[in-house]
């Protein structure tokens, strides 16, 4: 019988979803086990090649675990929402619902084709209000929480008004926008309104000013990683800094238990390193700087309280209040014009870009310790969010204050005097190299502070900031609070309506909040967000209902908010509704979460370190101190997949022709490369008719040859349309079948790595599949398994491939799985092995990896189950150990021949045969060996 991969694929695939294959219930008498994939946003231009890479790693191991007995759960949907489907609205008028599904439904089509385990029975949406009804009630859940410090969880907002009606602010210690000091009769005596301004300053989901990424052409605010170099990577249009109040959250407030939860979870050591960069926990002291003839100051936050004394000058971060403050009126041009240039850089350029920029204030401040009158200047090397925005210069021991002194010509004083201050002597780590003729210091003048060590000079500055009530010892943090609010239509909106210009949460049993339907996807034209044009978009605190915005009287019927939720608020919790994605009544519920727990498996790109990672990770937290969530970290263990890469090909056209010449030849002439799209070659060679075709301006080609073939060049770049090397995974299971591209880009390389897509070698793992299918039939479709024992070699083949793929599988190292599998094949057919007991075996560890031909081989040894619910094979050692061992025979370290030897054969009876054994004489000439060197199991060397 002939592999017939388009049938037999087909088959299995309406086969599974019959059966249900794939539908997973919770299970006490089986261990969980949660495997996940970020998933992914379904864009119209749908699935290439590189998108699967991870998915295909993660069904495998899915399959794995569910034959080593466990139940698997292994879910897949979409997060939907998003801006390229906004845009494409306002460019064609076409509702995004209407694209979004039309995409959807296109990526399950060939998500379907390469066969998947995916439980699609639990598929979500983010655009679904069924699902997004979660994401708002826990937005209101975090508007309605404060986080406190000495518990360390988020706490009812109830608990701190009825603290604040009792004792005020006395004794507080909660997360907070702004340390604020008021009585308890103080708070009674405020106004609904001021009191809902003061709660706004320690919730959770909080509304405050932020600088933001402002994309004035699309109209809405801009994550960092939707900006590239200065404009927005949708469009290519300008990005500018900017103050606006938006929705936020206190990620802050989670700082330390998202640092502390990193050693909790398997995740890579760089990714790991990466958060805590992010994190940035440092401990150090708050001071406050009085500005020189004025009643102005400030207050800034240093590690290294003790390089007081190196202060030559202070810095400012652009978007600081105090820029206004401290600028003359001679320098205000010049202040203007820099903040102008700043605003088109976000604050990930301004932290990569080690350039120097800035502009003198005008003012001085004076240092308390000394009460000297240094400079202030502003450069975008500082930023606002981090520490107080503003920092002391001590460019003798720092690398960015030493090389923006140098730039601007200010003074770099060392702490030690005697110091060769020169940039030769500066390391960027340490400091100055100290040259002090004093004893104590020996290698860096920061290593001492009047004989002090740097630990023993920051505990005494420390102490004497408290002791003259300079400032604070303090712990601070990098992390940035996320910004929760987007100017766009599509995208979940927020159950929110305002009363006296405040916001107030929606009744919790309305929900969900549904987007209403809108006339334009643009902004209104007087500013607002595309929401803006919406006509029934109006809050009933009556019947709580939304009404027509004409019947707002701001008495009982209020305006909505305008607003719609980020990207990331949909897949910050996606995992815990995969649990239990039908549930009206909860989020998950409780006992199922307590069986499904967390995911034991993620797998997604490293893009997503510092963005979603570190949201869905402060999400769960929540979720966990509200006891929603049974477990505090979403995600035990993470695989981050590389990137498949694009692999161009080029032709080569003649200067003012339309002559095409072959890559060997085209140094012969002037010749312009074009890319030329991948799917008209083959193993480099171009299918000139189809060239001729593909576009009308080669229709008239005419090409030079090589042997009668058109060689193209090529070249490793990212994949993408621009280039013509997008490779539609629709056409390689056409032309291969899915179980041949699941193997290959297995094949490519180790998971983790970003490799090139190379079509060369698919034929060989497409030819794997034919010799592995023709173990069970001949070429005259003979039937060929027979019931018969196994040979010692055959065993011996099998359980090598059992060990080396169990071992890989738990290791990701699936491309080397796969080059064990054509070993095994191979060894077999030469073995003429047709023995059910060796090849039943085979098929289950190959399943993962072949889904599709395996259950029709499993079928055929007469099963009526899936494979899937088979018994993962445990190797035997018995079968590995060597009976014989083949040594290499050399002469003065040169190779000869080799002889066969039983393993547990003794030195010197090898030595003796080798002398014997006539080959030798021819070597030796008749000398006597002066030694005989035997390396057990490897070589026997005669050294004459």
């Amino acid at each position: 019988m002939e592999y017939n991969f388009r049938e037999i694929e087909k088959k299995w695939q309406k086969q599974w979803v019959e059966n249900k294959t794939y539908q997973v219930t919770e299970d006490e008498s089986k261990q969980k086990f949660y495997v996940l994939n970020m998933f992914p946003y379904p864009s119209g231009a749908g699935l290439h090649v590189g998108h699967p890479l991870g998915y295909i790693a993660s069904d495998i191991y899915a399959r794995y675990k569910r034959l080593q007995g466990f139940n698997v759960l292994n879910p897949m949907g979409y997060d939907a929402y998003g801006l390229p489907a906004e845009q494409y609205a306002i460019q064609t008028g076409q509702h995004p619902a209407i694209t979004t599904v039309n995409n959807i439904n296109r990526y399950r089509e060939q998500l379907d084709k390469i066969g998947f385990s995916f439980d699609w029975n639990r598929e979500i949406r983010t655009c679904d209000p069924e699902y997004y009804h979660w994401t708002q009630w826990a937005f209101q859940k975090m508007f309605n929480s404060y986080y406190c410090n000495d518990e360390q969880q988020a706490r009812p907002i109830g608990e701190l008004i009825s603290a604040f009606k009792t004792t005020g602010t006395e004794g507080m210690n909660v997360a907070c926008s702004e340390e604020l000091n008021f009585t308890a009769n103080e708070w009674k005596a405020k106004s609904e309104k001021e009191q809902q301004e003061i709660l706004m300053n320690y919730r959770i989901a909080y509304l405050g000013e932020t600088m933001v990424n402002w994309c004035p052409a699309l109209g809405t605010v801009l994550a960092n990683d939707e900006v590239v170099d200065g404009v927005s990577e949708r469009g290519g249009y300008p990005v500018v800094q900017k103050k606006m109040r938006q929705w936020c959250l206190r990620v802050s407030a989670y700082a330390q238990r998202l640092l502390d939860g990193l050693d909790k979870i398997d995740w890579t050591e760089s990714l790991k390193e990466t958060q805590k960069n992010w994190i940035g926990r440092s401990e150090g002291a708050e001071i406050q700087f009085k500005v020189k003839d004025s009643d102005l100051e400030f207050t800034i936050f240093t590690t290294r309280a003790d390089t007081m004394f190196g202060v030559t000058f202070m810095v400012l971060a652009p978007e600081s209040e105090l820029v206004v403050q401290v600028t003359t009126p001679g320098q205000q041009a010049e202040v203007d014009a820099y903040l102008d240039r700043t605003k088109k850089r976000t604050e990930r350029e301004r932290i990569a870009d080690r350039s120097v920029s800035g502009v003198f204030s005008g003012s001085y401040a004076i240092n308390p310790f000394t009460g000297e009158a240094v400079p202030i200047w502003i450069s975008d090397y500082v930023l606002a969010g981090y520490g107080t925005g503003a920092i002391m210069a001590v460019p003798a021991h720092d690398s960015r204050d030493y090389a923006f002194a140098k730039h601007f010509g200010l003074e770099i004083r060392p702490l030690v005097e005697g110091c060769d201050v020169s940039e030769e002597s500066f390391d960027a780590k340490e400091g100055i190299v100290c040259n002090s003729p004093r004893p104590d210091v020996t290698a860096y003048c920061d290593l001492s502070l009047n004989g002090l060590t740097i630990k023993e000079a920051i505990a005494a500055t420390k102490k004497y900031v408290k002791e003259h009530n300079l400032g604070r010892v303090k712990v601070n943090f990098r992390l940035r609070d996320a910004i929760f609010s987007r100017q766009r239509y599509w995208g979940e909106p927020f159950p929110v309506y305002y009363k006296d210009g405040m916001p107030y949460m929606i009744d919790e049993n309305s929900l969900p909040l549904e987007l209403p339907e809108v006339a334009k996807f643009l902004p209104t034209e007087t500013g607002e967000p595309p929401l803006g044009h919406a006509t029934k978009w109006a809050w009933d605190t009556v019947n709580k209902c939304v009404v027509d915005n004409e019947k707002i009287d701001n008495m009982t019927v209020f305006p909505l908010e305008l607003n719609t939720m980020p990207g990331f608020a949909g897949s910050s919790a996606y995992y815990l509704r995969y649990m239990d994605p039908r549930n009206n009544k909860a989020l998950v519920d409780r006992e199922i979460d307590q069986y499904w727990r967390n995911v034991d498996l993620y797998v997604g790109g490293t893009e997503h370190a510092t963005g979603h990672l570190i949201y869905s990770r402060f999400w769960n937290k929540f979720l966990y101190d509200l006891g929603i969530s049974v477990m505090e970290e979403p995600f035990q263990k993470l695989v981050n997949q590389g990137m498949i890469q694009g692999r161009s090909n080029f032709v080569y056209r003649i200067k003012d022709t339309n002559t095409f010449v072959s890559l060997n030849l085209k140094d012969q002439y002037e010749v312009t490369p074009i890319h030329v799209d991948v799917n008209i070659v083959s193993n480099d060679i171009l299918d000139q008719e189809a060239f001729k075709a593909w576009r009308p301006e080669y229709e008239t080609a005419e090409f030079i040859l090589e042997d009668g073939k058109y060689i193209c060049g090529w070249a490793v770049e990212k994949m993408s349309k621009s280039m013509f090397n997008v490779v539609n995974p629709d056409m390689i299971v056409e032309k291969y079948g899915a179980d041949t591209l699941r193997m290959y880009e297995m094949f490519l390389g180790p998971v983790e790595q970003s490799k090139p897509w190379d079509t060369n070698g698919i034929d060989g793992v497409h030819r794997f599949i034919r010799k592995f299918w023709s173990l069970f039939y001949s070429r005259t479709d003979e039937y060929l398994i027979k019931d018969e024992p196994a040979t010692k070699e055959e065993l011996k083949s099998l359980h090598k491939l059992i060990k080396k793929v169990t071992g890989d599988i738990e290791q990701f190292s699936y491309n080397t799985s796969v080059s064990a599998f054509m070993i095994c094949v191979n060894e077999l057919f030469n073995l003429k092995c047709s023995k059910k007991e060796i090849l039943e075996q085979l098929i289950i560890v190959l399943a993962p990896f072949a889904p599709h031909v395996c259950e029709e081989l499993w079928a055929t040894l007469g099963h009526t189950t899936s494979v899937c619910d088979a018994q993962w094979p445990a190797y035997n050692e018995e079968y590995l150990k060597e009976d014989t061992i083949n040594y290499t025979i050399s002469f003065n370290g040169k190779a000869r021949f080799n002889m066969e030897f039983a393993a547990d054969a003794a030195s010197d009876a090898i030595q003796t045969a080798v002398l014997a054994d006539e080959r030798s004489q021819k070597w030796t000439e008749g000398k006597t060996p002066k030694k005989v060197i035997v390396v057990p199991k490897k070589i026997v060397n005669v050294v004459i």
